[in-house]
């Protein structure tokens, strides 16, 4: 006897669940115990073992991860700081610029950075999951190849000619554009030939095929069966480092050789670079640190590019003001000159409606911290491995932060801005997003380039944007081009 395709599924689920449950027991049980004499925020640790994890994951799928917090502010009465359980860990929930400013201040006093098991488990060991002094100084190298110089130096005419290439082959002659999967692939592909002069179309397209099937199992239950997402992940992970690893050893050898400069790129900089005791970093490290910096440098600016695109679209005020802005500094330009960081400084309209686009949907909605030592905050005793966590969504979206905070208003970003510790699409402090330059940067040199030929018009209107993790539209964006006539 053969067992229905459906049986056979839900035997499997439950099979599945059981994992879960029995995985969760484990690591319950070897949880130490919360003091009962500590002065806890208010709040509720949710089901047993799984705590509130589903109205966490939920909120974000839907799109509006500020949803949970906002409904357990209103529910415990506390606006500062509440207590919950998420991915199997207790948590204290900092609200607001005060929180955001606690925590980004007491970055390795007393709290550090941390990562679910399957962030930990699918990055290694590299700049988001390294803290203390060994952070510092993978930060400090990434930064040489990072920084405003470095973009100044390295980056803009190269980012104009990709982009130009780019937007030729995928978007010139066509009457219908899916965005988010087309600006995935040239956000990866600039991506590669940047950062490691990455330039075979074939190479690129193997490897952001298993970027792919790796994003999805960044924040998931690390459950390494068949069929999980976390599984595909981590297959897909051994895939990519396999082939970082021929591309360092080719490096390896044309560096012996002399083919290639030292300053070439990120990847050379990162072979023949040491600490001040002449420690370099392992091929394992260097691996990890560009597969980290292949996933931050393309994900989140193709969710950014696509929600500008999507805004552009839906107010054409702020598209014809963005478009005046890059056609006088294209008018200035002489024919076949690529940008310059002094036509990236004149594009501060542009500049303040990206800003104002990652307010309303930040592309990554916030991260989590973990307590070194009991401390106190608002009143509150936050015990030591408790896990933190501060939400950007919930910020940008307060009213009295941001007046008819809903609304679009790009001027916003005009003058002084807004205040301390209220704009934090890049998180703050030591552990600041180390590309925000550079992904600002691409998102410019792209706005630059496309608006000055196309106009497009949205074909799914109220398309569902959730995040999986970062924002991503549920069809894929896709617009009508409609290239202008001069």
């Amino acid at each position: 006897m053969t067992l229905s395709p459906s049986i056979l599924i839900a035997s499997l689920s439950s099979f599945l669940l059981l994992l879960i449950f029995f995985r969760l027991i484990i690591r319950n049980r070897t949880k130490p115990a919360t003091k009962k004499h500590l002065n806890l925020p208010p709040g509720s640790f949710g089901w047993p073992l799984l705590g509130e994890s589903l109205a966490f994951l939920r909120a974000s799928r839907d799109g509006a991860p500020e949803r949970f917090l906002r409904e357990r502010v209103a529910k415990h009465g506390s606006p500062q700081v509440f207590k919950t359980s998420l991915l199997g860990e207790r948590v204290a929930v900092l609200c607001g610029p005060a929180g955001n400013k606690f925590l980004f201040g007491n970055e390795n006093k007393l709290v550090a950075i941390w990562w679910p098991s399957s962030v930990q488990k699918l990055f290694g060991k590299c700049l988001i999951t390294s803290i203390g002094e060994e952070g510092k100084w993978m930060r400090k190298m990434l930064l040489t190849f990072l920084g405003p110089d470095a973009l100044n130096r390295l980056y803009i005419s190269s980012m104009d000619a990709v982009t130009q290439q780019h937007i030729s082959t995928h978007w010139q002659g066509k009457e219908e554009v899916k965005v988010y999967p087309t600006v995935k692939l040239y956000t990866f592909e600039l991506a590669c030939r940047l950062f490691m002069s990455l330039e075979d179309p074939m190479h690129i397209e193997k490897l952001a095929f298993q970027f792919n099937i790796f994003l999805k199992g960044v924040i998931e239950i690390p459950l390494y069966f068949p069929g999980s997402r976390f599984y595909s992940a981590m297959r897909a992970a051994a895939a990519i480092r396999k082939q970082l690893a021929a591309i360092i050893k080719h490096r390896r050898v044309a560096l012996e050789q002399k083919t290639v400069s030292p300053s070439q790129d990120l990847l050379s900089h990162l072979l023949v670079s040491s600490d001040e005791n002449g420690r370099f970093l392992t091929e394992a490290e260097i691996v990890n640190n560009i597969l980290t910096l292949l996933f931050g440098g393309h994900d989140t600016s193709s969710s950014a590019i696509t929600l500008i695109m999507k805004n552009l679209a839906e107010l054409p005020e702020v598209y014809e003001k963005v478009f005046r802005e890059q056609m006088d500094i294209a008018a200035s330009k002489q024919p076949g000159e690529l940008l310059q960081w002094d036509d990236i400084q004149k594009m501060k309209y542009s500049r303040n409606v990206v800003s104002e686009v990652m307010r309303l949907t930040p592309p990554v909605s916030g991260s989590f911290r973990e307590a070194l030592v009991d401390f106190t905050y608002a009143g509150y005793t936050i015990p030591k491995g408790w896990k933190l966590f501060w939400n950007a969504n919930a910020t940008h979206g307060d009213a009295n932060l941001y007046p008819n905070s809903a609304l679009f208003d790009a001027s916003r970003f005009e003058g002084e801005g807004p205040a301390p510790f209220s704009y934090v699409p890049y998180g703050g402090g030591p552990r600041m997003c180390l590309g925000k330059e550079f992904a600002r940067l691409e998102t410019l040199v792209f706005m630059h380039n496309l608006v000055k030929r196309f106009k497009w018009e949205i074909l799914i209107p109220g398309e569902k944007f959730g995040y999986d993790p970062m924002p991503t539209p549920v069809k894929g964006f896709p617009v009508h081009l409609r290239p202008h006539k001069f």
